[in-house]
């Protein structure tokens, strides 16, 4: 098997372990590390052969795109405490203990390598949080702060990583030079995310077409990430201001078929690379048990130690940063997602799993220093870094939603089913206000304007059923059952004349192109 077939295997890895992850009710992410793990043990397999300075450029952009446009700037403003205290406080915390503990076991490792091995284990993943925390139904202001803290903690770890990668390999460190580095890092990455989402949105209304734009936004992340990181930013926070932008500013309420075929594509893009970047977390054992041939029991002790400490010291941060939240609270933040009882703590606790950032950063370390000598027990934070990932990812992947079920921690249903009936109505008094303002300057039938009048009621409706009086919703129904009836008679009508058509490719002296454009009309009749 070469590297263009181990591929193209995860990729189809990617699609199988979504259905058979909802069947067992398992993440699809950890799925994929398990596949990984398995191919890695088989000899006909190779070595991944990925520079690891490509890792994080290829796979991150493109799934920190995906993950915002699940959220949105309100969402990220009304829960920026939360966020600070678990992407930016506890990701400081966590790599000090880390580093404290590496130091004190790992014989002759530098405090610079001790502070890299804590920043490269401190985040939690975002792809693999949001993924997990999507198909257990948890509450969705949970979600809300893993996907807030899984977006903005990856930036506090990388700068953390970088400079003491930086000065491990210089022999030097100034805390002034690393404060301003971590201030300019954010200040330029936040400036060239909204200069490159304000451009992308000026081109997106130039291109018109749907085809170009969700293919300009396949561009927009990377572009963001690579001149961010030219311009010595941070990548993902360039990629993240980007996102939010766009997400706030180029949503155009009357471009139905481009924001339709980007939802597809993106929900697409997501699945793929996000099963692509788990296996080869997976793939990474080939390097780890190769690192530890000869002395397994320290090197496992040492590993063990780290997990430890990163799980312990999450358990430790949250317990007193939920309760100061809970204490800061106020009706004026009703806006702001917290947890809500001691179930919801430990429900995120167990959700803090590792992931790609933090196999790439490992795998980015350098290999020497400046003066030419190996850079300090590089084998051994890698493998740590390898166990740690390994321990957090699948173990508590796997074990989360028993823990949830347990704890019988659950979604508010009752809430969301009152917030979108709330939007159906909003909808419906909203089609029958702009009726009203047709009315007043067309002169309509009353049999149209009875008929108009339907419509905009249904429109809520088809939101939320139970919407209207009893009566009216009876009406409803019955017109629906006609309408299904229509609609199945003109679905088969339109089938005959697509079959009919697209028959037509295949005779002699047809034109596939103006066989295409015909399908491609009968196809869109077939959406309204």
């Amino acid at each position: 098997m070469d590297q263009l077939a181990l591929l193209f295997v995860l990729l189809l890895g990617a699609l199988v372990s979504v259905p058979v992850g909802d069947r067992f009710g398992l993440p699809a992410p950890v799925l994929m590390t398990l596949l990984g793990i398995v191919l890695a043990v088989l000899d006909f397999v190779p070595n991944v052969d990925i520079p690891p300075e490509l890792i994080l450029p290829a796979l991150l952009p493109p799934l920190l795109y995906a993950a915002v446009r699940r959220t949105s700037w309100r969402q990220f403003t009304a829960n920026l405490r939360p966020i600070f205290l678990l992407a930016v406080a506890l990701v400081f915390v966590t790599t000090l203990c880390v580093a404290f503990v590496a130091h004190a076991i790992v014989p002759g490792l530098p405090v610079a390598a001790a502070v890299a091995l804590g920043a490269l284990v401190a985040p939690p993943d975002p792809v693999a949080a949001t993924a997990v925390a999507g198909q257990l139904g948890l509450p969705r202001r949970l979600v809300s702060i893993l996907e807030g803290e899984g977006l903005f903690n990856d930036v506090t770890a990388i700068v953390l990583y970088h400079v003491a990668i930086a000065a491990a390999v210089s022999g030097s460190f100034g805390l002034g030079e690393a404060a301003f580095e971590l201030v300019l890092s954010a200040v330029v990455a936040v400036a060239m995310g909204l200069a490159l989402g304000w451009g992308a949105n000026k081109l997106m209304d130039l291109l018109e077409d749907p085809t170009l734009q969700i293919g300009l936004t396949l561009l927009v992340p990377y572009v963001s990430y690579v001149l961010a990181e030219e311009l010595h930013g941070s990548g993902v926070l360039a990629v993240l201001t980007t996102a939010l932008f766009l997400a706030e500013y180029a949503t155009d309420a009357d471009d139905v078929m481009t924001r339709l075929a980007g939802h597809t594509f993106w929900d697409i893009v997501d699945t793929l690379v996000t099963g692509v970047a788990f296996g080869l977390i997976g793939l990474e054992l080939h390097n780890a048990l190769r690192t530890a041939a000869g002395h397994w029991a320290e090197m496992l002790g040492w590993a063990a130690a780290v997990v430890g400490v990163v799980v312990l010291v999450r358990l430790v941060w949250l317990l007193p940063a939920t309760w100061l939240t809970k204490r800061l609270h106020a009706k004026r933040d009703i806006e702001e997602e917290i947890p809500m009882s001691w179930r919801e703590t430990v429900v995120m606790w167990w959700a803090g799993m590792r992931g790609v950032a933090s196999v790439a950063l490992a795998l980015a370390i350098p290999l020497t220093v400046d003066d030419g000598s190996k850079f300090p027990d590089r084998d051994e934070i890698v493998f740590i870094a390898f166990g740690v990932i390994m321990a957090t990812l699948v173990l508590q992947g796997l074990t989360l939603p028993w823990l949830v079920k347990r704890l019988g921690v659950r979604a508010d249903t009752g809430r969301e089913q009152e917030f979108e009936r709330e939007l159906a109505v909003r909808a419906a008094k909203a089609a029958k206000g702009r009726l009203k303002e047709i009315e007043a300057v067309e002169e309509l039938p009353d049999e149209l304007s009875e008929q108009m009048l339907r419509r905009a009621f249904e429109i809520g409706v088809r939101i939320s059923p139970d919407m209207g009086e009893e009566e009216r919703r009876e009406a409803h129904e019955q017109r629906v059952r006609r309408l299904k009836r229509v609609r199945r008679i003109q679905g088969e009508m339109l089938s005959a004349a697509r079959h009919e058509v697209l028959a037509a490719r295949s005779e002699p002296g047809a034109d596939p192109e103006i066989v295409d454009r015909v399908l491609r009309h009968l196809d869109v009749r077939s959406l309204k």
